[in-house]
């Protein structure tokens, strides 16, 4: 997270919402920029260059999808997208357009906070940093991207090459929900994006050869007809399953 108070972008139509957020964001020590419509939220976006956007799908004059297209087209600023929509077509639009994260209205105040620390901690990336591979560790699990070597409580395990694709592809997003589509086109080609049965049976492959219970996973988790999201580290909760 940044070292001063990170600047939070609040795009929501609806004013009481807006006011209770701002308050219990405002309580938790981080600055708030309000607007109330797209096109003030993008010319805040543009001018105010905030840490975090928090986006309402539902706005007077553009779709939050739009919004965060825009965004994405000249900015990387973490997006967490608040909507009353829940259906699954709007959260894997959301996320192949560039969201991080997608929050489903009515929610609590604690879980919105723990996704921001996510979607801060990973917006935070030392000069240069970008260009090596991370080491990933969690609940025993250990992956080192750059030596391409996988370990479960200091054994090291084997992993077929498509296995390990995947799993990369996860550790590259830790955190955030990847979504079906983005992880097969990851994995296996813009051919297959429609071969979903493919993640199936590989992330059942992972969780038996990484997970301490694969039938409770904590590290590899599901977002039902949307993607997977693996648990970003140790400090994390546990993530849902099938």
């Amino acid at each position: 997270m940044p070292a001063s108070r990170p600047v939070i972008l609040l795009i929501e139509d609806e004013p009481q919402m807006r006011r209770t957020l701002t308050a219990a964001l405002r309580a938790h020590d981080y600055q708030v920029i309000e607007a109330a419509t797209a096109r003030e939220g993008l010319a805040q976006a543009a001018g105010r260059n905030p840490d975090l956007i928090l986006l309402d799908l539902g706005l007077p004059d553009l779709d939050g999808l739009e919004v965060t297209r825009a965004v994405r087209r000249s900015a990387r600023t973490p997006i967490l997208v608040l909507s009353a929509r829940g259906q699954e077509s709007d959260k894997v639009a959301a996320l192949d357009l560039g969201a991080d994260d997608y929050l489903t209205k009515p929610f609590g105040v604690p879980e919105l906070l723990a996704r921001m620390r996510v979607a801060l901690r990973r917006a935070v990336v030392p000069e240069g940093a970008e260009a090596s591979e991370p080491v990933y560790e969690a609940d025993g699990v250990k992956v080192d991207l750059a030596r391409r070597r996988v370990w479960r409580e200091d054994e090291e395990v084997h992993l077929t090459p498509t296995e390990y694709r995947l799993l990369a592809a996860l550790v590259r997003r830790a955190g955030r929900v990847v979504t079906h589509r983005q992880l097969l086109q990851d994995v296996w080609g813009a051919n297959y994006v429609g071969q979903t049965h493919y993640l199936r049976v590989y992330m059942a492959q992972l969780r038996h050869k990484l997970e301490r219970d694969p039938t409770r996973p904590r590290l590899l988790g599901t977002e039902a007809g949307v993607g997977y999201r693996l648990r970003e580290g140790a400090d994390s909760e546990p993530v849902s399953s099938d």
